[in-house]
C-alpha cells in the first residue's frame, strides 16, 4: 500500500464511494475535508491506517498543499448546489479545482481526476454550469492530462434527489416539480466512482460524460419514484416563470432571516432545470471505459423502501392481505 491518493471532498456523496474503491485497489487514501470529526466513518473502508481523513480547506493554498504533498494522484469531488457564505460557486467550483491542479503540478503529482457535471458550459445562463466549465478550464491549464468526469444526476443511498422527493410524498397528495419535461440520465454513484478509479490508474484520460442506461423526463422520474415507494401523488408542473417568482421570494426570506430559513430552490437551480441533462451524442462515456452502468430499477428499491407507507413491512402486509383473500 505505497501509492497515496488525496480525495478532496472524500466524505461527500460521490467522494465516499471513490474512497472505498481506491482503498479496495490497495491505495492509501487521504480524505481531505473541512470537518474531520464528521468523516471518521471513511476509516472503515480499508485496513487500519489505510484510509485517513485529514483537514483541508480547498479555498486555501497552504491547506491544499499540506493534503497534496507526497500523493501520486488527486481527485476533486467538491461541489455546491447553492452559493452560501464563502463557499460560492466561483470559489468552490471554479477557483478551487484550479488551485488543486496548480499545487498538484508543483508537487509532481502524476494524475488528477476532476468530477464536474453534464451541462458545464461557459455560456450557460446558470452560474452553477458556468463555474463548472471554468473549473474544468482551470484544471486543464495546470494538469493537461487530467481526467474530467461529467455525470448527470447521481443517485444512490445518500443522494439528495430521489431521497428528497420521496420524503416530500409524506406530506400531501401533490408533488410539485419544476421542469417536468426536462430530460435527465441518472447515473449510479458507484459507477461514477469506478470511472474515477480508471482516471487515477491511467486507463482514462480526457473528458467523459456519464449517464445511466435510462433517459427520462423529470415527471417520469418522479412517477418511477412513486411506484417504488407505493404512493399515489398528483405530479404538478410549476411553470418556470412561477418558479422564478417563488425563488425570488425564498431569496428574500433567507435575507430577512439572516440565512436561517432556506427555500427549497434557488433562481440558479430554476435556470438549470430548463436544460436537458443528458449525455451528448458525440461524447465519450461509460462504453469507452468498459463500464456497464447500473439501471435505476436495480438500486432504487434498496434505499427508498423506508418512504413506503409501512416501510419495510409493506411487503409483509401485502402478502398477508393476499392470503386472507
Amino acid at each position: 500500500m505505497s501509492n497515496v491518493v488525496t480525495i478532496f471532498g472524500g466524505s461527500g456523496f460521490v467522494g465516499r464511494y471513490v474512497a472505498r474503491r481506491m482503498a479496495q485497489q490497495g491505495w492509501r487514501v487521504r480524505v481531505a475535508v473541512r470537518r474531520v470529526n464528521e468523516a471518521m466513518f471513511v476509516r472503515t473502508y480499508g485496513a487500519v491506517g489505510q484510509v485517513e481523513p485529514v483537514f483541508c480547506n480547498v479555498r486555501d493554498d497552504d491547506s491544499v498543499r499540506a493534503a497534496t504533498v507526497g500523493a501520486e494522484a488527486v481527485i476533486y469531488c467538491v461541489g455546491v448546489l447553492d452559493s452560501v457564505g464563502a463557499n460560492t460557486f466561483e470559489a468552490v467550483q471554479a477557483e478551487a479545482p484550479g488551485r488543486v491542479a496548480r499545487i498538484a503540478s508543483e508537487e509532481g503529482v502524476g494524475r488528477m481526476v476532476h468530477i464536474s457535471a453534464i451541462g458545464a458550459d461557459a455560456d450557460s445562463p446558470s452560474e452553477y454550469a458556468r463555474t463548472k466549465a471554468a473549473g474544468e478550464e482551470n484544471v486543464l491549464a495546470h494538469m493537461p492530462s487530467a481526467t474530467i468526469l461529467r455525470p448527470s444526476i447521481v443517485f444512490g443511498q445518500e443522494d439528495e434527489f430521489f431521497n428528497r422527493f420521496a420524503g416530500m410524498t409524506r406530506f400531501g397528495p401533490v408533488l410539485p416539480v419544476v421542469g417536468a419535461d426536462t430530460r435527465f440520465q441518472p447515473v449510479y454513484v458507484d459507477d461514477v466512482a469506478a470511472a474515477a478509479v480508471q482516471g487515477v490508474v491511467g486507463d482514462a484520460k480526457g473528458v467523459y460524460e456519464l449517464g445511466g442506461p435510462d433517459v427520462e423526463t423529470f415527471r417520469d422520474l418522479m412517477q418511477r419514484m412513486l411506484d417504488v415507494v407505493r404512493r399515489r401523488r398528483l405530479i404538478i408542473n410549476i411553470p418556470f416563470w412561477v418558479a422564478r417568482v417563488m425563488a425570488f421570494g425564498f431569496r428574500v426570506g433567507r435575507f430577512l432571516t439572516l440565512g436561517l430559513v432556506k427555500g427549497p430552490m434557488t433562481a440558479d437551480q430554476v435556470k438549470n432545470l430548463a436544460i436537458d441533462n443528458v449525455v451528448a451524442e458525440d461524447a465519450r462515456g461509460f462504453a469507452d471505459l468498459g463500464i456497464d452502468p447500473i439501471a435505476m430499477e436495480a438500486v432504487l428499491p434498496d434505499y427508498l423502501w423506508r418512504f413506503r407507507p409501512s416501510g419495510q413491512y409493506l411487503a409483509i402486509k401485502e402478502s398477508a392481505a393476499n392470503l386472507k383473500g
